[in-house]
């Protein structure tokens, strides 16, 4: 069973993606989705996804989903951060994004491309190498 998002109407899966939207688009400053989470699960910054679920899916209609084969995909290829970001902001891209939502976002690619560069290589074994988790050197180190 899925659930239309009380804010935008954005069909999601089950609760746990219901909550992932709503606390993912709070957190890129949709000031809209954050206020309503402050109003119904005021404490939501501090919930992991099952339990934010269980909150907000007793606000969100419920709707029938498809079966999903577990593959994201969208006119035959894998759908990314874009695609969701452009799917929730209801236009191309990241829309007005705030200055710290894009820094972060930033911080996130490059930590990934570390990781992928990296091998086996965690973010947590490239501070102890010398690095902040920015790419700078540590002024400690």
């Amino acid at each position: 069973m899925g659930y239309v998002c009380p804010v935008c109407d954005a069909e999601e899966a089950d609760a746990v993606h219901l909550a992932n939207h709503l606390a993912v688009t709070a957190s890129l400053g949709r000031r809209d989705h954050e206020a309503w989470l402050e109003e119904h699960a005021p404490d939501w910054a501090d919930c992991g996804p099952e339990e934010l679920g269980e909150i907000v899916s007793e606000h969100a209609t419920e709707i029938e989903t498809p079966e999903f084969d577990g593959r994201a995909h969208d006119r035959g290829r894998p759908q990314g951060l874009e695609d969701e970001l452009a799917r929730q902001s209801r236009q191309p891209g990241r829309g007005t994004m705030t200055a710290e939502a894009e820094s972060v976002l930033e911080e996130a690619r490059e930590l990934t491309r570390r990781m992928e560069s990296s091998g086996d290589d965690s973010p947590d074994e490239a501070d102890e190498a010398g690095t902040n988790g920015t790419g700078d050197e540590n002024e400690n180190a």
